[in-house]
């Protein structure tokens, strides 16, 4: 038996818009190349009522502050070279997920909950990987579950050495779930933590402290109490040493995407999210506008939050989180790219001559981490393809993103699709395969023939290419259309969401799609068990008198 949970429509919607300036659980400041985020969580300021935010634990509110920091950093202060995260209790660094919250939480708000927190973690090792800025966590204190998840994201660990902190991940032993944020798989994909070795680690609930943690390499240096602010300071001055100087750049303030909220609708100046939850369904509407520019960088960097391409791509990442966190029962959504797809492509020029650029090299890797949102999302997409729309180029990703791409063969009013110069590898997806080739993956052959005369294709001839998942005429389009949205909305979305997860991602793993496939599946499940969340699991006596009770058969 489960515990019954509030529904999360009782609840306001989560909006994802925030700036340090309203931060209530970090403090963001910069001094030169080096930046230092440190966590300091209100305890009474949870995003949800009913629990406090103690020992800096986090709900989801808290990781929405830590997304915009690290997105604020890549654009709004593009000199910095090292990024420290620290915190600001005394001998607590981050108890984790906060289990208060996750004892109330329906099930779909705790999943939710951790694919946000794996995404962000994964954009925090992005913003190293591809920004080149260096990052270090600062152990202050006890570390424990999502807040040693947190500091696994960094390159480098430093932990106190003081004879009672530890770093932990005590969710098995404790709550009988698993570290939802990618924690057992960075400890031994990332951190190369001995196989034996980590089994220990994760099943021992008081954690490992100072020498043997730095001889499991579960982190990279340690400190005692009255050295480790020196050699915090010290290990960030030398990171950020190991980076090129970036001091002549000048930041682009990001500000407060706007938008209009109205019944059943959100409209932003390039996109229109509506839906219809009695149907269950969704309409992404993405608008190019009618001319391609910027053409130079220096008037990129003059529009600066205005440049249509970020405003947009900054309209669909919000889009996409409205649908996922506050929009439960959508289960399909259909899309659309509206404009002219010459547009598109020569946009994409753009961006390909001027990639060496800071700004424009930012804005694509943004884009691409919203194309991977799109991938992970538990929505079924169809991307429509008729007259007036636009996928081409970067926005063919869109259509190669969706499960399904129906295009409209209309000789009266010929629509084309188009291949360019970026989605030949600039918008990896989790598995480091670009779209093209996930979609042809027993034929490779047909990527390098596509990339090889990249331009607009015809609709007659984007089914023979493959790039159509079927080719409509214009007497069929209308209700065939209507059928497939009508039976795909009416299938069961826990079946849909295993089939998409699954049929999305062929081929190679890296870690950080093995992060979302391992621990996001499992997590759903265990999520569900008795042992976890019954009323006498592991999740629900914690912090009482009671002791759970586990029906101990394997399954």
């Amino acid at each position: 038996m489960t515990v019954e949970t509030p529904s999360p429509t009782a609840a306001p919607p989560v909006d994802f818009r925030t700036s340090p300036d309203r931060y209530r659980h970090w403090r963001l400041a910069v001094d030169g190349d080096v930046a230092r985020l440190t966590m300091a969580v209100d305890p009474k300021q949870g995003i949800r009522p009913g629990y406090e935010l103690k020992l800096n634990s986090y709900d989801l509110g808290v990781d929405v502050e830590l997304a915009d920091a690290v997105q604020r950093l890549r654009f709004e202060h593009p000199g910095v070279r090292c990024l420290v995260i620290d915190g600001a209790l005394d001998k607590v660094f981050c108890a984790g997920a906060n289990i208060q919250m996750l004892r109330q939480s329906e099930h779909g708000w705790k999943v939710n909950f951790c694919k946000y927190t794996n995404e962000t973690r994964v954009y925090l090792e992005d913003l190293a990987e591809a920004s080149g800025v260096r990052t270090l966590a600062a152990l202050n204190g006890a570390t424990a579950g999502g807040g040693y998840e947190l500091a696994l994201a960094c390159e480098r660990i430093l932990l106190i050495d003081d004879s009672q902190s530890a770093v932990s991940l005590p969710e098995v032993p404790l709550l009988a779930v698993l570290p939802g944020t990618g924690g057992l798989t960075r400890v031994v994909d990332k951190r190369k933590v001995r196989r034996d070795l980590a089994d220990v680690f994760c099943t021992l609930a008081e954690g490992v402290r100072g020498k043997k943690a730095l001889q499991w390499r579960l982190v990279d240096h340690l400190a005692p109490s009255s050295r480790f602010a020196e050699e915090r300071d010290r290990l960030a001055r030398e990171l950020a040493d190991s980076v090129p100087d970036r001091s002549d750049r000048v930041g682009v303030p990001l500000g407060d995407l706007a938008f209009e909220d109205g019944a059943g609708r959100r409209t932003y100046r390039y996109v229109t999210l509506s839906w219809d939850e009695d149907a269950r369904t969704a309409e992404l509407e993405v608008r190019l506008p009618d001319e391609a520019g910027p053409k130079l960088p220096e008037e990129a960097h003059a529009a600066g939050r205005d440049w249509w391409f970020l405003d947009l791509f900054r309209a669909v990442d919000d889009a996409l989180l409205h649908l996922r966190i506050n929009l439960p029962c959508v289960n399909l959504v259909t899309v659309r790219v509206v404009g002219d797809p010459r547009v598109a492509l020569e946009h994409d020029r753009f961006l390909t001559e001027y990639r060496g650029d800071w700004f424009v090299h930012e804005v694509v890797h943004f884009a691409k981490r919203v194309l991977k949102r799109m991938d992970l999302s538990a929505k079924s997409f169809f991307a429509l393809a008729d007259a007036g729309t636009a996928f081409a180029g970067t926005f063919l990703e869109f259509g190669l993103a969706a499960d399904r791409l129906y295009v409209l063969d209309d000789p009266d009013e010929e629509v084309f699709l188009g291949v360019g110069l970026l989605n030949g590898g600039d918008y990896p997806m989790s598995h480091g395969l670009t779209r093209l080739e996930a979609r042809f993956y027993g034929e490779p052959e047909r990527v390098a023939r596509l990339l090889e005369s990249p331009g607009l294709v015809p609709a007659s001839a984007a089914d023979e290419l493959g790039l159509a998942t079927e080719a409509l005429d214009l007497i069929d389009w209308e209700d065939q259309i209507r059928v497939y949205v009508e039976e795909r909305a009416s299938m069961s979305p826990d079946a849909l969401t295993g089939m998409e997860a699954n049929l999305r991602f062929p081929g190679p793993e890296t870690m950080e799609s093995r992060i979302f496939g391992r621990l996001t599946a499992w997590q759903n499940w265990i999520f569900q068990r008795p042992n976890a969340v019954g009323a006498e699991g592991a999740l629900q006596c914690y912090g009482t008198p009671r002791r759970p009770a586990f029906d101990y058969r394997r399954t």
